[in-house]
């Protein structure tokens, strides 16, 4: 079989599902143990198709409830997305339009609010100041809208509308305000309506609507299911995943009203991907210019370019975009390759706060369409496609070390050599950090893994204009040595891949 047939076989599905030799099954399971996660559902899109969702765990480790396709896990920061499609909405219907202000919606808002335009919501480009961290916002009690505005609203302006991007909760919360207003309805109501219902998805909701899906108390049978031995409605149940701190005790669920528009929809993972579907196409959204205006990068008055509009972010690979964030004691991951010789989709749930499933998604994917991979050694390398150019990202990277009170030792331009040399070379940036206090620990251990110290982080632009940074993985390299269990190694990895995302995304 020549490579094109096999790359067409793998776009339209294969028995074959791995990647650089590993089954998707075992690159999960490893990141579960890896990250500690309790249970996690994965859903698969070849589009039209959801050809493989998959539950792997406990959704409950309390009760004993499996994760499942059934398994509903609050969406957290897709939920915007969803936020995004009732504006657009209602945009369509002629009842609103994206220049309107803040200020013809919501009378009541700060004098510095009301000229704040729709679409500058959307972007988040209105420096607002985000209720989320103020010291009074509590996320598990009930929040009216004009309590959550009175957080924020003595705060100045972080930045003049329209010219900077910073993530802000309150963006959407007052997008929200105005679906209600515009839409002559509640939020929970039209989205409802207008999505959950008119695209049939019986297993998404808001953390209300959860006490109306038909799941069974196992505390109250010893944890084992009894129900559907004699009730229907029992058999295969649709239950709400549960996560527990390090006490043991249960994490509240956050209140929907705390959090409307942001991080406030539950949902199973395949109807995450059944949802997304519906998007990628005119199902939601009618007109193409209209999805343009709110899923593509746009440009600040300056001429610098932002990869990113309603929590979505957008990559440099053909139609490569993403959403994903936590809610406290859950994570969520949708990533969607568009591009008409993909149409793969992956979705990611589960029930462990600050997980970034960005690099294992982009292997899942690569297992399902050898266009997806990211042309490099996953298995040696931790790889990240970043979402701004190379020489962004490396400022972006040494003020976050310089935040964090870590040294650079060293930094080194290849390119720039390269030049000096008479060659050519694109850019290629290498910045060596560490902390002694750290890398002792190991070099105690054995003396030989100096020659792995001090850390580094590469970050270079490909051929097709994206950026990458990568790491040597930590437990990989540490395993040469006999040091995978050491318990500096996974604090070290936990550090690198935090200071990647930091640097190579926008939100």
């Amino acid at each position: 079989m020549n490579t094109r047939e096999h790359a067409t076989m793998k776009m339209r599905g294969s028995s074959d599902i791995s990647y650089l030799g590993q089954a998707v099954d075992s690159m999960i399971y490893d990141f579960m143990r890896e990250h500690e996660i309790p249970g996690l559902t994965l859903a698969i899109v070849q589009a039209p198709y959801i050809p493989r969702v998959v539950g792997y765990g406990m959704s409950d480790e309390k009760q004993r409830r499996l994760a499942s396709p059934n398994t509903m896990w609050p969406a957290g920061h897709i939920s915007q997305a969803f936020a995004a499609v009732a504006v657009m909405q209602l945009y369509e219907d002629g009842r609103l339009d994206l220049s309107d202000t803040v200020g013809k919606w919501i009378q009541e808002v700060p004098e510095a609010w009301k000229e704040i335009e729709i679409l500058q919501l959307l972007r988040h480009a209105t420096g607002l100041p985000d209720y989320r961290f103020q010291q009074d916002f509590n996320p598990y009690r009930a929040w009216a809208f004009g309590e959550l505005i009175d957080l924020v609203q003595a705060l100045p302006l972080h930045f003049k509308p329209g010219t900077e991007v910073m993530q802000s909760a309150t963006n959407f919360l007052l997008l929200t305000e105005i679906v209600e207003r515009a839409g002559e309805q509640s939020y929970h109501d039209f989205v409802t309506k207008r999505q959950i219902q008119y695209l049939g998805l019986r297993h998404t909701g808001f953390a209300e609507d959860l006490g109306h899906f038909m799941y069974e108390d196992v505390s109250l049978t010893e944890n084992v299911h009894q129900l559907f031995k004699k009730d229907r409605l029992y058999i295969d149940p649709t239950e709400p995943a549960a996560s527990y701190d390090g006490e043991g005790g249960l994490i509240p669920r956050t209140d929907s009203s705390a959090l409307r528009g942001f991080s406030d929809i539950w949902a199973s993972a395949q109807d995450i991907s059944f949802w997304d579907i519906g998007l990628a196409g005119s199902v939601l959204i009618h007109e193409p210019e209209n999805r343009a205006k709110v899923y593509a990068p746009w440009e600040l008055p300056d001429g610098r370019l932002v990869p990113a509009v309603a929590g979505w972010q957008f990559y440099k690979h053909r139609g490569l975009m993403d959403i994903k964030g936590s809610v406290p004691g859950y994570s969520a991951f949708l990533s969607r390759f568009t591009d008409a010789k993909e149409l793969v989709c992956v979705t990611l749930m589960a029930n462990k706060e600050g997980i970034d499933f960005t690099n294992l998604g982009r292997r899942i994917a690569g297992a399902f369409g050898d266009l997806l991979s990211t042309n490099y050694d996953d298995n040696k390398l931790y790889l990240f496609e970043g979402q701004l150019p190379a020489e962004e990202t490396v400022e972006r990277l040494e003020k976050e070390l310089a935040g964090r009170e870590i040294p650079v030792f060293a930094k080194f331009d290849h390119a720039q050599n390269a030049k000096d040399a008479g060659l050519e070379l694109r850019p290629t940036i290498v910045l060596v950090f560490g902390s002694p206090k750290v890398g002792t620990g190991l070099m105690q251990a054995d003396q030989s893994i100096s020659l792995e110290l001090p850390l580094r982080i590469s970050i270079w632009e490909d051929e097709a204009g994206s950026t990458w940074l990568a790491f040597p993985r930590i437990p990989r390299m540490a395993a040469e040595y006999g040091l995978e269990k050491h318990p500096v190694v996974g604090k070290m990895e936990r550090l690198m891949e935090e200071l990647v995302r930091k640097a190579g995304s926008v939100y």
